[in-house]
């Protein structure tokens, strides 16, 4: 077993390490909250989101502009290109960097994002299975999934590992195939090599929801946005400079719906409506991540007059009430 580097050492007595993580389904409304909390609080935003990694994805994965990552310093987004993926391992590494460097310079980290895999491995600490890439088991893990489909590798995960296959999305061949591997050499499941060392940050959860039909009105308008402000034609361009339309960057939602567009299987409207049916699954599969029910969470709902007040005034008590323990 391995972990992604993070401080070892417990944190002195007198010592104060917040790390504020937003979390909540997509569209709900994360990234324009999390702008305004950073501003207010000094701080700098951390993306927990598995496709912001990737330059050249603008569009489709609704990225922070530049005015917007102007306005507060973002880490982790266009870290890599779509034909190179990070590992979970890599991305915990790159994480926790960039949460020690923004606390090293007395500024307050923001984990924001709607991947739980991403959200859950920071904050709980994962340690990753040790199991290197067998590139031939996952070539013919990869044909199956073009032959029979996606979900026919999912199916075969969901007997295998059904808790495994809980948190992760029918139609991520890259996680499901990793998966398999990983019990294939170890003969145990996936979930259960998951081992968990915290690490050393004071850590408030923010959840963030909204009534399930107002998030889908919300989705259905981003998606009208995204294509008319081009999204056929980023991923047009994506094609056009040599990247495979199978990477696992591109066959993610929006992107795969447009690849399809293009290579004349279905209209601009039937992939639109491929991108809403697909996007509210996904919402349903992020609350799996993030359980209104989980006591760790503080879950706040936008469509409430005063949210945004009840939410900084929790942020702000949080940060005073330890900074008061540390002086002490």
């Amino acid at each position: 077993m391995v972990i992604a580097q993070h401080p070892t050492e417990e944190k002195a007595a007198q010592s104060f390490r917040p790390l504020i993580a937003l979390v909540g389904p997509t569209a709900v409304g994360k990234t324009d909250l999390s702008l305004r909390l950073a501003e207010r609080f000094d701080g700098e935003i951390v993306s927990a989101d598995s496709r912001l990694i990737y330059k050249g994805l603008d569009i489709g994965t609704a990225k922070p502009t530049p005015e917007e990552r102007a306005r507060v310093p973002h880490h982790l987004i266009d870290v890599t290109t779509p034909d190179r993926p990070l590992s979970l391992a890599e991305y915990m590494r790159m994480a926790y960097a960039a949460i020690n460097d923004i606390l090293s310079r007395g500024k307050v980290p923001f984990l924001v994002g709607g991947t739980g895999q991403y959200v859950w491995a920071v904050l709980e600490g994962w340690r990753v299975p040790e199991v290197p890439p067998d590139e031939a088991l996952r070539a013919r893990l990869e044909e199956e999934a073009r032959e029979k489909g996606a979900h026919a590798l999912y199916r075969r995960l969901v007997e295998l590992d059904p808790q495994a296959a809980e948190f992760i999305e029918p139609h991520n061949v890259r996680r499901i195939i990793r998966a398999l591997e990983v019990i294939h050499h170890t003969g145990k499941p996936f979930s259960a090599q998951r081992g968990k060392s915290p690490p050393p940050y004071d850590v408030l959860i923010i959840g963030l929801t909204r009534p399930r039909e107002e998030l889908y009105q919300r989705i259905d308008r981003r998606i009208e946005k995204m294509v008319a402000a081009g999204l056929v034609e980023e991923v047009r361009r994506l094609l056009e400079v040599g990247y495979d339309p199978n990477l696992p960057a591109l066959t993610g939602i929006g992107y795969r719906q447009i690849v399809e567009y293009l290579q004349g299987k279905c209209s601009l409207e039937e992939a639109a409506r491929a991108i809403r049916k697909t996007t509210r699954r996904y919402v349903r599969h992020q609350y799996n991540w993030f359980r209104l029910e989980d006591s760790r969470i503080e879950w706040f709902d936008l469509s409430e007059r005063g949210t945004e007040e009840r939410i900084v005034a929790k942020i702000k008590a949080f940060l005073d009430s330890h900074a008061h323990e540390t002086s002490t």
